[in-house]
């Protein structure tokens, strides 16, 4: 990447998809980063590890330096990929002012020194998939996330096409992605990593089962992203300038059962499967089927394969759940 020696900041980037885009920037041989996050009391700090980056500044205090520093004058792009990503947060107005307020307070700043500036949305964006799963911008009006988290990042979207920004800075939608530095997110971790967890200490996989007539147990379907493609996809958007919405997912829905068939596979064990009920609260708003397009991706010249499901499954079980490693470890 070339900046013109000149800093690329990745906010979140102790964070999972964060840590694994600096570590991608460390395998091209780039270092020229200033890494901004919130530690906090967490075991994020470990995603670090291995890392190589040239600064490290809490969230609060960046946006001072983004106001009053010389250091602001250094920087060359921003990718923006930290926020709340849990989407079961209850404080709307925390996630109105974590996840959409301060993404505008860096964009305004990139726009106004006219640098790069790359932002993370989600496929929580989406809502029920009524309205489809196409990162076409004329469609963002329509959209009708289920959650405060997915309207948070909507929101911004929308601000963006308001101020008719969208012609100037990416806005990424993240697609259940999976993969190592995913430990510190608790209940938000992947079921890949959970499914891990509970066939090691109790030989079997918990599923919900369906309450939708056209879908059986575990068939419920998802587009599963490994992680180290979803970063892959994300430095090709940024390294070329791109700008607008992009879907970054794998493109293809694949049930639960299949993720789970895989988990056992990777470990060496027989498949068993437990169906459980699915809580009450949770049943209203679940995606029975989600399912990212990555067509326009494609369209703008990424041509590389992704991981087969099975293959992305068994990099994660035995280079990193087994092992306990991190992704730079």
């Amino acid at each position: 990447m070339d900046l013109k020696g000149k800093y690329l900041v990745v906010t979140g980037g102790a964070g999972f998809i964060g840590s694994a885009f600096v570590w991608e920037l460390n395998r091209r041989n780039f270092d020229s980063i200033i890494v901004v996050d919130h530690l906090g009391s967490s075991e994020k700090w470990s995603n670090l590890r291995g890392l190589k980056f040239a600064d490290y500044f809490e969230k609060d205090s960046f946006l001072k330096i983004l106001r009053e520093s010389p250091l602001a004058s250094s920087i060359g792009g921003i990718v923006h990929l930290g926020a709340c990503s849990s989407t079961t947060e209850p404080d709307a107005s925390y996630l109105a002012e974590n996840n959409f307020s301060y993404t505008k307070e860096l964009a305004n700043f990139a726009m106004s020194r006219k640098i790069r500036f790359a932002t993370a949305s989600s496929a929580a964006t989406y809502g029920d998939g009524s309205m489809g799963w196409d990162d076409d911008e004329s469609k963002l009006d329509s959209l009708r996330p289920l959650n405060m988290y997915g309207y948070s990042k909507h929101l911004f979207d929308l601000w963006a096409k308001r101020n008719g920004l969208l012609g100037e800075i990416c806005s990424v939608k993240f697609s259940n992605v999976f993969g190592p530095n995913e430990w510190h997110k608790g209940e938000m971790r992947s079921v890949a990593c959970k499914a891990f967890e509970q066939i090691r200490d109790t030989g079997k996989i918990r599923l919900f089962k369906s309450l939708n007539p056209d879908f059986g147990d575990g068939e419920q379907k998802r587009d599963f992203i490994y992680v180290k493609d979803a970063v892959k996809m994300l430095l090709f958007l940024v390294e070329r300038g791109k700008s607008g919405i992009f879907n970054v997912s794998s493109g293809k829905a694949e049930t639960w059962n299949s993720l789970a068939g895989a988990m056992f596979r990777a470990l060496g064990k027989p498949t068993q499967i437990e169906y459980i009920p699915m809580p009450e609260k949770l049943a209203e708003k679940y995606q029975y089927y989600t399912c990212a397009k990555n067509d326009k991706l494609r369209g703008e010249g990424y041509s590389e394969e992704l991981f087969p499901l099975d293959d992305a499954v068994r990099d994660y079980v035995v280079s990193y759940l087994s092992t306990g490693r991190r992704i730079a470890d």
